[in-house]
Formats: C-alpha cells, sequence, structure tokens
C-alpha cells in the first residue's frame, strides 16, 4: 500500500479536532466521495475518544499520551492506522453488547465496535514494542453515496 500522509498527536483536548483536520483534508487532496470522509471520520473519532478516555487508566505516570496516525491507500483500500501507546488494548478480541431493547433501557457506551464492523471492511489489531496499533480498513464508496445515503 502506498503511504498517503501521517502525522504525530499529543492526547488532548485537541486531538480529535486536529486529527479530524487532518484526515479531511487528505480526503479532499484524495477527492474521496464525502461517505468514503464520513465514515472513516466517524470510526477514528470513536477510537481516539475511546483512547483518551480510557487508553491512559492504569498506564505509568512516566508515559507521555500520544497517538500517531497513518493513511495508506492501494486501488479502492483506504487503511488508516491509529497507534497509541497507552495500556495493551485489543477491541477487535471483544464482541459488542447486545443492542438495548428500548430508549429507556439504553446505556451509553459499549457500541464502538459494532460501529466500526458496520463501516469498515475490516479491522485489525497487533500490539508492537509498547504501542497499541490498530488498522481500519475502508473500501472507497461510489461518487454517488453520500452520508445521506447510508445503504449498508
Amino acid at each position: 500500500m502506498r503511504k498517503l500522509a501521517e502525522t504525530s498527536l499529543p492526547v488532548n483536548a485537541d486531538t480529535i479536532a486536529k486529527a479530524v483536520d487532518w484526515l479531511e483534508s487528505i480526503g479532499q487532496q484524495q477527492q474521496w466521495p464525502a461517505r468514503t470522509v464520513f465514515k472513516l471520520r466517524l470510526c477514528m473519532d470513536e477510537t481516539l475518544t475511546n483512547i483518551a478516555m480510557h487508553g491512559y487508566t492504569g498506564a505509568p505516570s512516566t508515559v507521555t499520551p500520544h497517538v500517531a496516525l497513518q493513511l495508506h491507500q492501494e486501488g479502492r483500500r483506504i487503511q488508516l492506522d491509529i497507534l497509541d501507546n497507552g495500556v495493551a488494548f485489543d477491541p477487535t478480541a471483544r464482541t459488542p453488547r447486545d443492542l438495548d431493547v428500548s430508549l429507556d433501557e439504553a446505556q451509553i457506551g459499549g457500541h464502538g465496535l459494532r460501529l466500526l464492523q458496520h463501516y469498515l471492511e475490516d479491522v485489525r489489531y497487533e500490539r508492537r514494542a509498547g504501542w497499541n496499533c490498530l488498522q481500519l480498513i475502508a473500501l472507497l464508496d461510489d461518487v454517488q453515496s453520500g452520508p445521506e445515503h447510508d445503504d449498508s
């Protein structure tokens, strides 16, 4: 796969906004369809939110929270690598929790993996040299598809 771009960010209150700007800029440069950018942005936002909220709980105080993002493309396949130096966590080893029966019984959280599985072709994880390495793999959508035309 050919590397399109990469960036490195500290994990703080600005991480997600900066990552979204970065991703949208590349999507615009590459002329990706709106739905492709939407699904990658949504899945990246979900992943980075979880990293910021849970990824450093129990981490040594010597660890400076940090993420690296890399975008690769080969034909219609786009791979977004999200690497963080937080506590080891393999989201692919989990099973999404059951859907809530009603809004009255609904609980917040626990559906991030389901979201990733819905929008992406594949999600892969490995732990390398103290880093969580998550690969989010998506296919380019047809040009007429947009976020409002989710036929999945």
